[in-house]
């Protein structure tokens, strides 16, 4: 039997950044999860990109992580909003001394970056692959036994498996949750111009298109990530389209403004929903990242949310640990059902609000959006007050947020 203060089922990216921040800590964590490391971490298992807010930036690097990903993230220096390919919209563009926006990673980078940081923890052990095939929570600990055998216990579980999570379902949490009827289509491509560091999230209504800035390839060739959101039924068809006739779909819905394109990675696709549980905490268990909440990728936040949560209850872990507190302690766990709850229910509805607002079709709906991303651009605090919710940097902010350590 082996021991440890915290079994965090799921070792995707928010699942190893917590066990990397316990140990930052002093805190023990082991980490199960069923995939192979050798399928998730070759090249062509997940295509996709993700935008790292500042906020979270700062939390990556003081737990150790952010050393490990040295010159693999492009900054975001700025980011354009659009209504289509009107002119005007929104720009977010802050003095070049506040630092970047955030930090775009091909995910398969983070990945990696998070393995070799585990890894070198002294108080962090990986099990994978590995499946637990029974879960026991009660007012002793938690007892994990895996279908090997192994029996490993803790004071708290953390359920970190993503949307579909098993431990979630298990412990009966109940989950409000659609779909949009609407899919992403993903791929990176290279391009004739320069990109500067910009982001562009131009929407349609059939669903935002955005275009994020990469690291140029070993070529020197800029390089950006799309994230093409079509209606459901649209999404096979544009995905069979010969590759020179989905450069042109792409050309036409950036405006031409990379100049030349061409496909630089696999196309990929995955159906776009939401959910948000009634509660993100049960008897020593703590819910993190796509296993609490699940949003539309219309602002980027999914994955900030997500390092939002494990700021919040590493800090409440180990504020507890210095009280002489059991990890699975009641009333650490209120307080991070507190701390976490208004948080991302207020960016869930804004992101689902955002996705309807932007999918009315007609001339007066567009006017009304126009007015809107024109006030914003005009009235400083409420643009400063968007610029920090890219940034991260709303609410009570745990303190690895601003970079520090508990």
């Amino acid at each position: 039997m082996e021991s440890s203060d915290v079994i965090i089922l799921g070792g995707g990216l928010v699942g190893l950044t917590l066990a990397i921040a316990l140990d930052a800590h002093g805190l023990s964590a082991t980490v199960v999860d069923p995939a192979d490391p050798a399928a998730t971490l070759s090249a062509g298992f997940d295509g996709r990109a993700s935008a790292v807010a500042s906020a979270s930036w700062r939390m990556l690097e003081a737990i150790g992580v952010g050393e490990w990903l040295a010159g693999k993230g492009c900054p975001i220096a700025a980011i354009r909003v659009q209504d289509g390919l009107a002119p005007g919209g929104l720009m977010f563009d802050p003095p070049v001394e506040d630092g970047p926006l955030g930090w775009m990673f091909e995910n398969r980078h983070l990945r990696s970056a998070l393995r070799e940081a585990a890894l070198a923890a002294p108080n962090v052990r990986l099990l994978m692959p590995a499946r637990a095939a029974e879960v026991v929570r009660d007012a002793q600990g938690v007892t994990v036994t895996l279908a090997d055998g192994h029996v490993l216990k803790a004071g708290l579980l953390v359920g970190a498996e993503g949307r579909n999570s098993p431990t979630r379902e298990a412990a009966g949490i109940r989950v409000a949750r659609w779909s949009y009827d609407h899919v992403a289509m993903i791929v990176s491509i290279a391009h004739e111009l320069p990109h500067a560091n910009v982001a562009h999230e131009i929407f349609y209504p059939a669903g935002p298109f955005a275009i994020l800035p990469l690291l140029a390839g070993e070529d020197g060739v800029p390089r950006s990530a799309i994230v093409w959101t079509v209606d459901a039924a649209d999404a096979p068809a544009m995905l069979d389209l010969p590759e020179r006739a989905y450069l042109a779909e792409i050309t036409k819905r950036m405006g031409g403004l990379l100049g030349e394109l061409r496909l630089v990675s696999p196309r990929s696709s995955y159906p776009l929903g939401f959910h948000h549980t009634a509660t993100i905490t049960g008897e020593r268990l703590a819910l993190v990242g796509d296993a609490a909440h699940g949003i539309h990728p219309i602002a980027g936040q999914g994955l900030n949310l997500g390092f939002r949560d494990v700021a919040a209850l590493a800090e409440v872990l180990v504020e507890g640990a210095r009280l002489g507190l059991d990890p699975g302690d009641a009333q650490l766990l209120a307080r991070y059902e507190r701390w976490r709850s208004l948080d991302t229910l207020m960016v869930a509805a804004a992101t689902d609000g955002l996705t309807r607002l932007f999918g009315l079709r007609g001339k007066t709906a567009a006017s009304v959006r126009r007015f809107g991303l024109g006030a914003v651009q005009r009235i400083a605090p409420l643009k400063a007050r968007f610029m920090a919710e890219a940034r991260g940097e709303s609410g009570a902010m745990p303190r690895l947020l601003m970079g520090e350590r508990v």
